[in-house]
């Protein structure tokens, strides 16, 4: 079993940005963010490889969201800037052995940390 933590979150006004963080029991191939946006599905943003070294972005991540991580400490990253009120989710850390399929099917996943914007 694979335990994964999720910190960082909070609330923050339009603009401004935040870094959440995810930590990991042990050093997993693929390591990921989702969202869950209240009445919508849950939306992939990226994932972060340990070797070789990457990060691959989902349309819906280009552009505002920056993801890495740091293996030494079996965590990943994902600094959000110019946060905007419909960013307002339930992020989600996901994790997965050999990062194959959608970030939504990957089968380890956090409980979440909370982010919300305000106008």
């Amino acid at each position: 079993q694979v335990h994964l933590v999720e910190l960082g979150g909070g609330s923050v006004q339009a603009g401004g940005s935040l870094r959440l963080s995810c930590e990991a029991s042990r050093v997993m191939y693929a390591m990921g963010w989702i969202r869950q946006i209240p009445g919508k599905a849950l939306e992939g943003i990226g994932t972060a490889y340990s070797s070789p070294r990457r990060a691959d972005y989902v349309d819906s991540g280009q552009g505002r969201f920056t993801i890495s991580r740091d293996n030494t400490k079996k965590t990943l990253y994902l600094q959000i800037d110019s946060l905007q009120p419909e960013d307002s989710a339930l992020y989600i850390c996901v994790a997965s052995y050999d990062g194959t399929g959608q970030l939504q099917t990957f089968p380890f996943r956090g409980q979440g940390t909370q982010v919300t914007v305000s106008s």
